[in-house]
């Protein structure tokens, strides 16, 4: 299992799931229209260097995602006030790092989001980009696409996405929202992660795609052997020491989906993985490759995101008792904007690459010019506090509105595909938990990973 140190965050992400993580988003209106356009030498306005950065910040160094969280704020706060996007990395004879730019202002990712002919996620996404050859044996993700075969994908993705089908998913929500109220009231567990946040998303797709019920535990080893370390920075032994560990998880996990995929080819079911192999969309159903890749998509995901989401809600309703209050005083009213506001403010997932198709200036004519070829980071984390967009940032307030951040991606043809699944998990959760035990609260901070990629919560205690 390959990982380095180097790119976008230093994020260490494996092979495994270099392909297979995403972000979708709520789009904004907020945004500055582009322009592409190749300038002679001698006009270029250049992205800032690194002479530019604010003494001290440094992205591309595994020691600045183990900060704390008001130092990394601070940060970017100073990055969002520089003139034009600083650039990281490119260390001198590693040609696997080239540096990036960080986008870090509201207006800038949702540019690059919203202009996917300029900004191209078909190189890769995440950081090292996922190696040749592995794209090759495990099939290529959405989030690693672009059009053409992007949108041929998302169209039988979204045909297979029936009426039926989403009615039968919110029915499922529901039902598994009490059942583990249910057996939190019962057993009294002591981790909101494992018992609560990780079950809900990881039943939902569970049941929405189909796995029998005697698969799903052995599928959700290998979704944790693949995904532990995304974004981690280790040390070099620990590295060496499970090498192909998460590549191996993928396989099998892939190996099941595709015979469930074969099988209902042959006897098809009212399930997700049955309409997205039947379905015709131009003379075209997913493979059983594809298959595999968009469950891992799913799972990675879709349960990673949800489940870090929840945990910090859980967390940041019980550090705001006021706002706590609130919304357990008119749960109908308040909701739909405490989860929004814990999207916004936890933003599940951290960044993601793009790569310059064309020269292009960055915000308009007189913007920046960034060269074809060069790579991009958006940190949508830093977009959704951007002191232009939102008033007071660092204020966790449920009443927020407009609200229009990019905690699903920054809009454009890679808007998350599940963000109204997210939020119904959330809503359907938060609401089954605070009507039956509205003393449910966080006792402990939580036992975050130090990854530049999501904002994984590993354990939160919890009591109620």
């Amino acid at each position: 299992m390959g990982t380095t140190a180097s790119g976008a965050g230093a994020t260490t992400t494996s092979d495994a799931t270099a392909g297979a993580a995403a972000t979708g988003g709520s789009g904004s209106a907020v945004g500055r229209s582009g322009s592409t356009d190749v300038h002679p030498a001698g006009t270029d306005v250049r992205p800032g260097s690194a002479a530019d950065r604010p003494t001290g910040v440094d992205l591309a160094d595994p020691a600045f995602w183990r900060l704390p969280a008001p130092a990394r704020a601070a940060a970017f706060a100073e990055l969002r006030r520089l003139p034009a996007p600083a650039r990281f990395g490119g260390a001198p004879g590693r040609r696997a790092d080239q540096g990036f730019h960080a986008l870090v202002r509201h207006a800038d990712v949702v540019e690059a989001s919203r202009t996917p002919g300029v900004f191209l996620s078909g190189p890769g996404v995440t950081t090292p980009e996922p190696a040749r050859w592995v794209r090759l044996l495990f099939g290529d993700s959405m989030v690693n696409l672009d059009d053409p075969r992007h949108a041929q994908l998302r169209r039988i993705v979204f045909r297979a996405f029936t009426p039926r089908l989403l009615s039968r998913v919110e029915e499922d929500i529901r039902r598994t929202a009490t059942e583990l109220v249910d057996r939190v009231e019962r057993e009294r567990p002591r981790d909101f992660v494992n018992a609560v946040a990780a079950e809900l998303p990881f039943r939902v797709i569970c049941d929405m795609m189909g796995i029998p019920a005697e698969l799903r535990r052995a599928i959700l080893d290998q979704v944790n052997h693949a995904s532990e370390h995304t974004g981690v920075a280790r040390p070099l032994r620990e590295r060496l020491r499970t090498p192909g560990r998460g590549l191996r998880a993928l396989a099998r996990m892939q190996g099941m989906v595709a015979a469930l995929g074969r099988e209902r080819r042959r006897r098809p079911a009212d399930d997700l993985i049955s309409a997205l192999v039947t379905a015709d969309v131009d003379g075209r159903r997913l493979t059983g490759r594809e298959l595999g890749a968009f469950f891992s998509l799913l799972l990675v995901a879709g349960v990673e995101t949800t489940r870090n989401a929840l945990a910090h809600g859980l967390h940041l309703l019980t550090v705001h008792p006021g706002q706590r209050a609130l919304l357990l005083g008119d749960l109908d009213r308040h909701l739909g904007g405490a989860v929004d506001e814990i999207v916004r403010h936890s933003t599940p997932i951290i960044q993601f690459r793009r790569t310059l198709a064309v020269d292009h200036r960055l915000g308009g004519p007189d913007g920046p010019l960034l060269r074809a070829g060069e790579k991009v980071v958006l940190y949508y984390g830093s977009a959704n506090h951007d002191e232009t967009v939102f008033a007071d940032p660092a204020a966790f307030d449920i009443t927020r509105t407009p609200n229009p951040h990019l905690g699903f991606g920054g809009g454009g043809p890679h808007y998350c595909l599940g963000a109204h699944l997210a939020r119904q998990e959330m809503k359907v959760l938060y609401r089954e938990l605070f009507t039956r035990l509205p003393e449910a609260r966080s006792v402990g901070e939580p036992d975050l990973a130090p990854s530049s990629f999501d904002h994984r919560v590993r354990a939160l205690p919890f009591a109620f």
